[in-house]
């Protein structure tokens, strides 16, 4: 996988700062030309490799043979592409392995940035070759979240929270909380598998947490991909941030 999605990686900068060609979805969701080549490429090479496994991916027709599926790819192959077409470096490339209901493995390749995130389970997760692991601190300062809710935490908490400029992918969003250079990140309902596969495995094996507003884990390959309010956090912060989030509302 990680060598897969490193020559993913090297496929969309072909693309970046260029001119690309874009389309949009329902919802008037952008996907670009970009989007389409590194899925199609990281389709063909993962599924040559694991025909048995099942595939879901933003950029491809969903295939409900999917929950037949022990093993899953979950995919993103430009997530932030609004960033991505603006030509912002703050992007990744996502690939997840769901076992069940739970992701086991993900990469995230970030080739503007020159950082590759990776885990599996069982294992530390890494950055660039070295060894992540939060801190653990009862500190809620540094947090991130969507451009919207960004400015409502900074209105809401100028005291308590020092909100970090927005950034477009929100797999990156939970790869900092994994780093430590941020200390978490919310996102309101409407996040998808693809977006959270890979991240979610890094973010855990680094230590983290990624719950709904009840504390309770996501369920992957499920009919429907789309999430609620999600929290992340690293570890002696996640339960202040949830009665944070639930008694402030701003997630609801």
């Amino acid at each position: 996988m990680r060598q897969v999605a490193a020559e993913a990686g090297r496929i969309a900068m072909r693309y970046f700062r260029k001119d690309n060609e874009v389309w949009h979805k329902s919802g008037n969701s952008p996907v670009s030309e970009a989007d389409i080549a590194v899925d199609t490429f990281l389709r063909e090479s993962l599924m040559a490799a694991r025909p048995d496994y099942g595939w879901l991916s933003e950029e491809t027709l969903d295939n409900p043979d999917r929950l037949e599926r022990a093993l899953l790819f979950v995919v993103d192959p430009i997530d932030g592409t609004r960033g991505f077409i603006a030509g912002e470096a703050e992007w990744c490339v996502s690939v997840g392995l769901v076992a069940g209901t739970r992701p086991v493995a993900g990469v995230l390749e970030c080739p503007a940035l020159e950082r590759s995130f990776s885990a599996a389970a069982e294992l530390p997760a890494f950055l660039n070759g070295k060894e992540l692991a939060i801190e653990p601190s009862s500190r809620i300062e540094r947090v991130t979240a969507s451009r919207k809710l960004n400015a409502l935490l900074a209105r809401k908490y100028p005291d308590v929270m020092n909100v970090r400029e927005f950034v477009p992918s929100l797999a990156y969003r939970l790869a900092l909380v994994a780093t430590g250079e941020i200390d978490a990140a919310f996102a309101r309902p409407g996040a998808q598998d693809w977006d959270l596969a890979a991240a979610e495995i890094i973010l855990e094996q680094a230590g983290g947490r990624l719950t709904d507003l009840h504390g309770a884990v996501r369920q992957y390959n499920q009919e429907k991909t789309g999430a609620p309010s999600l929290v992340a956090s690293g570890p002696g912060r996640h339960e202040a941030l949830l009665n944070l989030a639930n008694s402030g509302g701003f997630l609801h």
